[in-house]
């Protein structure tokens, strides 16, 4: 069939209108497309317990919904559950969200889920699901039960079949230590940790606390405990029971030793360095007894205490005074009070200095007599009396001033 001009003009008029609709229809169906956000969130829940997932649309325009397990399977389709598991239950379904619940989870339940948007093209976006396993309660065990004092021992602490992998710090009391820590995995994707802690202990260390705790995203405030038994060598101290103050010729002196240590020692003894000890003193246990104080008794008494980590001991030594040593003796003086005296009597006396000077230089010049004047022109003394300046009536006036 031919097609003149005007024919084939209407021709192209027509495809081009046809053109131009598929065109704005597409760029259409593609701002509806990028206009809806499909988004959702990554889960990490503890196994045995719930995981929720939430499939959010902005500006959706009636596209469905539907959610896929990492099989890609489909679990909801908008509202309706075609997977045959019922630990999934829908929480919400509206033209913006499709959110679905997943009970008692367990490790199978571990992977990626697709929340997927009918659209041409379709949009997907993933919530990837992790299941936490706790570690069992701690294993603690050590390399010895008792330790000496001075000795290294060594403390394991033990988290198995956990996910991910445990971690381990040390407390001793209030002081964190560091330990060696292992991890192995197990052939289910399982791990096990182990911390091994050295430490060197003292007598200080009896009966002090030491924990391993355990951190885990899973778990808190795991945690294992034991008391360090530490055994130490004798503290040995001499008190002196009687007299309270001098030892002095023929009283009596009474010692007590007093003795500490891990075991309690079982072994006391005294004796008097480079001599012996007087006949007549008196052991027992602890205690030392000496009546009739004379100066033969003069010299260092030890007492020694023995036990299974070692041996201590400690002196005293014995002074004998005479018998009257000390009596009559003047009591103690403060010394801080009679500085204080002495600072207040040179105080009183400055102030005095200050005054007097003030004084005498206040009344500089007047120390002198007042002589009669004219009594040089006198012809004898009876006139030179009645020509004196004053005569009489000035006698206040004619004083003399002595200091």
């Amino acid at each position: 069939m031919a097609i003149t001009g005007n024919g084939s003009l209407t021709i192209s008029l027509s495809v081009f209108v046809i053109s131009a609709a598929f065109l704005l229809k597409g760029a259409a169906e593609t701002l509806s497309v990028e206009g809806q956000n499909l988004g959702t969130d990554n889960v990490s829940v503890i196994e045995g317990e719930m995981a929720t997932i939430s499939c959010r649309v902005k500006n959706n325009d009636d596209s469905v919904i539907q959610l896929l397990n990492p099989n890609r399977q489909t679990i909801y389709f908008r509202d309706v559950r075609p997977l045959k598991d019922s630990r999934f239950q829908l929480v919400n379904f509206s033209d913006n969200e499709l959110r679905v619940s997943l009970s008692n989870v367990s490790l199978s339940d571990e992977g990626r889920y697709v929340c997927q948007l009918y659209t041409d093209p379709p949009q997907e976006a993933y919530a990837d699901i992790t299941v936490l396993v706790p570690p069992g309660s701690p294993i603690m065990d050590s390399q010895e039960d008792v330790v000496s004092e001075g000795n290294e021992t060594e403390l394991t602490c033990t988290a198995m079949g956990s996910k991910p992998a445990a971690s381990i710090r040390w407390m001793k009391g209030e002081q964190e230590l560091t330990g060696k820590m292992t991890v192995d995995e197990t052939y289910d994707g399982m791990f096990t940790v182990t911390s091994r802690l050295r430490l060197t202990v003292s007598k200080e260390d009896d009966g002090a606390p030491v924990s391993c705790i355990i951190d885990h995203p899973a778990v808190k405030d795991l945690q294992a405990q034991r008391y360090l038994e530490v055994l130490y060598q004798p503290e040995v101290k001499i008190v002196q029971a009687f007299p309270e103050g001098l030892t002095r010729e023929g009283e009596n002196l009474e010692l007590t030793c007093i003795v500490n240590g891990k075991p309690q020692p079982n072994q006391i003894s005294w004796l008097r360095v480079d001599d012996d000890v007087p006949s007549h003193t008196v052991i027992t246990g602890s205690d030392l007894f000496i009546e009739n104080l004379n100066k033969s008794y003069n010299g260092t008494y030890r007492c020694v205490a023995s036990n299974a980590v070692g041996e201590a001991y400690d002196d005293y030594i014995l002074f004998v005074y005479d018998s009257r040593a000390g009596e009559g003796a003047p009591q103690k003086i403060d010394h801080a009070v009679i500085g204080g005296v002495v600072a207040v009597v040179m105080f009183a006396i400055l102030c005095a200095l200050i005054v007097l000077g003030r004084y005498f230089a206040r009344h500089k010049g007047t120390y002198f007599t007042h002589e009669a004047k004219g009594a040089d022109d006198a012809a004898d003394a009876d006139t030179a009396i009645i020509n004196a300046e004053g005569g009489h009536n000035n006698t206040e006036e004619k004083k003399e001033y002595y200091i």
